[in-house]
């Protein structure tokens, strides 16, 4: 089970119930010979199993055990019966040790499990909202109904007597945004697709932004009381984007199930706890609180308010805490049920007030021993004039330094193009470039225009964007500027594997690197007098500029690359035209223009 961190690439069996399968197999077993206590890594091994389904019998029997855990000799003969082998005691003098392995490592004293901290992924309309408040409600079945709900960002529910926390912040973007801050809060997701509807655009985008991040994930077939539902063919739809299920010989747990009728519900959340006794959660209470701020608001009577997520540590009223420029006492702190909490323990959320300011989104807090100490880190961050920890991705032109001081041993990549068959021809050939010392990782490949999702990945990854054939979207551009990350464009793919080949190898130069200014429409193609042809465009959002570089695309296709020769708004010259207005230009050496064509203005910067 994964647990899913990166494609495996095998291809799908026929599907058979697992456990049954097995057990078919082993009934004329012989006796297989068990220790008085054996850890569960090893008795999966013994039994020819995997750990997922050693650990998920144990939770069947009542026995909560991570993989590296030990049980004792009729524990252990219980799962072995259920998989149809025949235990037999194995003598001391066979070489066993009797002694158990000990709960928890040499130096990780103080360490106790957690709760594990589950956000939901998957593609619009899919049912990632729906499944969070079936969740929720029976949450407030089980008892929790006397508050006033409230969206502080996270809840906890609890299944069998072990708590789960979900992120009511679904969405990879979300996801994405928080790990490009520091804050990797997400300890599992669950990729919710739908039975009727399969793998969609978005769906693939959530898998690429999950392996980056390397967390464990869990596949939610939805809406399995649909017509036309068809979890199978989801399963095959899952294998070409390298997840293959584990009833088809894969490591992906995948659990049909429908938010309507709760139909599934159960078995999801026991997975959710079994990926997180693989995963071994840990963290220790008894030290000072550390985690991150999930949401943050002013609220027009109280203050300052901010949703925390503790990490490590306990969190209690009157500890100081400083997250960015952001510091303060923790006056009260409260649950999504709106009840008064006074303490968060490790994987809690927790709405707090008492804050100087509103702190970031997705920026780490920390408390420490003094306001003092708490005002001084919060000034220090605001003199270095920092929003949050954003890591500044590095250019192209950069990596080979980083490469060289060993601080970098993959180049990621976010690769958009402007069609499919492009795209997976330029992928597979960046995919094959590299040296022994750095290889190219294709983190996400898409169509379209480069959008701020794509960024915020480059961000969160250090990586560098590519685009084929295809522009940006402002608002991309805008972040990509804000936040230093390189959007690399490219209409030749021999230069753009060229460029990428060199900067592995070391042989890149500095290059100078467009910076958009900005963008408009064609909406009129006329004749002038002393320019053969002009073109009455509207300015869609920066700025327009007499003699700037400029390439003209008509659908999506570059058909002109050169410089504005004139420009006029009514009957007067004019240097430059802001965003908003009208204006008359001429591009030099170009005639053909025609309503719909969209402009794109830019300069280059040198860089590295």
């Amino acid at each position: 089970m994964t647990i899913a961190n990166q494609g495996s690439g095998a291809q799908p069996q026929p599907p058979a119930p697992a456990a049954a399968a097995k057990a078919a197999a082993r009934a004329t077993a012989d006796a297989i010979a068990i220790p008085a206590t054996i850890t569960v890594q090893d008795l999966a091994t013994l039994l020819e199993l995997t750990p997922v389904e050693v650990i998920k019998e144990l939770m069947k029997n009542g026995v909560m055990a991570s993989i590296n855990q030990a049980v004792d000799y009729e524990t252990a003969c219980v799962v072995a019966r259920e998989f149809g082998w025949k235990p037999r005691a194995k003598p001391v003098a066979e070489g066993v040790k009797t002694t158990a392995v000990p709960k928890f490592a040499v130096g990780t004293k103080g360490l106790e499990p957690r709760a594990p901290v589950v956000a939901i992924m998957g593609h619009v309309d899919h049912g990632k909202t729906s499944l969070l408040d079936a969740i929720r409600q029976s949450k407030v079945a089980a008892g929790e109904a006397g508050g006033i709900t409230q969206h502080i960002g996270a809840y906890q529910v609890e299944w069998k007597g072990r708590p789960i926390t979900f992120l009511d912040t679904p969405g990879h973007e979300a996801f994405t945004q928080m790990r490009a801050r520091g804050a990797k809060v997400t300890d599992i997701v669950v990729l919710v697709v739908a039975a009727d509807d399969g793998v969609m655009p978005q769906t693939v985008e959530a898998i690429d932004h999950v392996k980056a991040a390397g967390v464990p994930m869990v596949v939610a077939i939805n809406k399995i009381d649909m017509p036309g539902a068809n979890p199978e063919r989801v399963k095959q739809q899952l294998t070409e984007h390298g997840l293959v299920v584990e009833e088809w010989g894969g490591d992906v747990v995948a659990v049909a199930c429908s938010a309507k009728t709760r139909q599934g519900l159960d078995e999801l959340l026991e997975n959710l706890l079994v990926v997180a006794e693989v995963a071994e959660l840990k963290a220790n209470p008894a030290v000072r609180a550390e985690g991150a701020v999930l949401e943050a608001e002013m609220d027009p009577t109280r203050g300052p308010k901010a949703t925390l997520l503790v990490h490590n540590g306990t969190l209690k009223e009157g500890d100081i805490l400083v997250a960015g420029e952001a510091w303060g006492r923790v006056r009260a702190m409260f649950n999504d049920s709106g009840h008064r909490l006074k303490r968060a323990e490790p994987s809690t959320p927790a709405q707090v007030l008492g804050w100087s300011a509103v702190p970031p989104a997705g920026t780490p807090f920390k408390v420490v021993a003094n306001e003092k100490e708490a005002r001084e880190q919060g000034e220090a961050q605001q003199r270095r004039g920092l929003q949050s920890a954003l890591a500044r991705a590095p250019s192209l032109s950069e990596l080979y330094q980083q490469i060289k001081s060993g601080q970098v041993k993959e180049l990621n990549v976010i690769l958009k193009s402007d069609v499919y068959g492009t795209m997976e021809s330029i992928r597979s050939q960046l995919e094959r470039l590299g040296t022994e010392q750095v290889k190219v990782r294709v983190l996400h490949a898409g169509t379209g225009k480069i959008v701020e999702s794509d960024v915020t990945l480059a961000l969160a990854s250090q990586g560098i964007v590519i685009g084929f054939n295809t522009d940006s979207e402002p608002g991309a551009e805008r972040l990509a500027r804000a936040e230093g990350v390189d959007i690399r464009r490219y209409d030749i793919i021999y230069k753009l594997t060229e460029d990428v080949d060199k900067a592995l190898k070391g042989l890149l130069e500095p290059t100078y690197v467009e910076m958009v200014d900005g963008h408009a429409e064609v909406r009129a193609a006329f004749g002038a007098a002393k320019l053969g042809k002009a073109a009455g465009v509207f300015v869609t959002d920066g700025k327009l500029a007499r003699n700037a570089q400029v390439r003209l695309l008509r659908e999506r296709s570059q058909i002109y690359e050169g410089k504005i020769v004139s420009l006029r708004r009514f009957k007067e010259d004019v240097r430059e035209v802001a965003a908003g207005y009208e204006a008359g230009l001429a591009l030099e050496g170009f005639n053909d223009y025609q309503v719909g064509d969209k402009l794109e203005t830019y300069h280059k910067e040198r860089q590295g």
